[in-house]
């Protein structure tokens, strides 16, 4: 008796790991899951190294700036891109930018880098998640894909300003999704550019404290507000679809 009645359960285990295998082998026939596990590795692999990566110091900065003479700014619009879709935090590239170049010109190629990071992360998520999304969501988040599909640039403003991931995170979230590729440049630009302002100017106080020019960081001061009006105004804009016609 005791043997039959343990044989029912050696039975349903079995075959749950008939079934996981079964559905492990399903996923890796499947090319879009395929891409789309890739997608996770290469982030799960770049967000503890780009929290655990030492930071150099942004005094030292100028010295190197100095070695590539014309190529400077080159080299940190796409160097700072290229941090960015490794997971490295906005604030820092922009410090850096202005401990390099002072607070206009380092907040110009800090923007530049953040939109090239945006259409690197953007097309990432796309060629390696989109189709496994797509052919999954269901219920309420095929609603939220279908949110993000008919985003203007004004809703990527507000995605953007929420603090709910890292730039480059949401970059390639947003690759995933239905959303569309120039208002979600557009909207990542514009979101970016008020503390674009504000950090490079407070990274080229670090170098150059006597030749700041504060005016530079009123934008971020104009930021704060502009988040403010943009996030309230998609609240209500939200809260009306969801009420329908009265």
């Amino acid at each position: 008796m005791t043997g039959e009645g343990r044989r029912p359960t050696t039975m349903t285990r079995g075959g749950r790991r008939s079934a996981m295998a079964r559905a492990i082998r399903r996923l890796i026939g499947d090319p879009a899951a395929v891409r789309f596990a890739v997608l996770l590795l290469v982030l799960g692999i770049l967000a503890p190294v780009a929290l655990l990566a030492p930071r150099p110091d942004l005094a030292d900065l100028p010295g190197h700036a100095d070695r590539l003479g014309a190529y400077a700014p080159v080299a940190a619009v796409v160097g700072g891109a290229l941090l960015l879709v490794a997971l490295v935090p906005r604030t820092f590239i922009t410090l850096a930018s202005g401990a390099l170049f002072g607070a206009l010109e380092g907040a110009a190629y800090a923007l530049g880098a953040a939109l090239l990071a945006a259409a690197i992360g953007f097309t990432v998520g796309r060629v390696l998640g989109r189709e496994f999304v797509a052919e999954r969501v269901r219920g309420r988040l095929a609603r939220l894909d279908g949110w993000f599909a008919r985003q203007s640039v004004l809703g990527v403003i507000t995605v953007r300003l929420l603090p709910i991931a890292g730039f480059g995170l949401v970059s390639y979230g947003y690759g995933t999704t239905g959303a569309r590729v120039l208002p979600f440049l557009a909207g990542s630009l514009l979101a970016s550019a008020p503390t674009a302002f504000g950090y490079a100017a407070v990274g080229a106080a670090v170098t150059s404290p006597g030749e700041v020019n504060w005016f530079a960081a009123a934008p971020a001061g104009l930021g704060v507000i502009a988040s403010a009006v943009l996030i309230h105004r998609w609240w209500r804009a939200e809260r009306l679809r969801r009420l329908g016609p009265s």
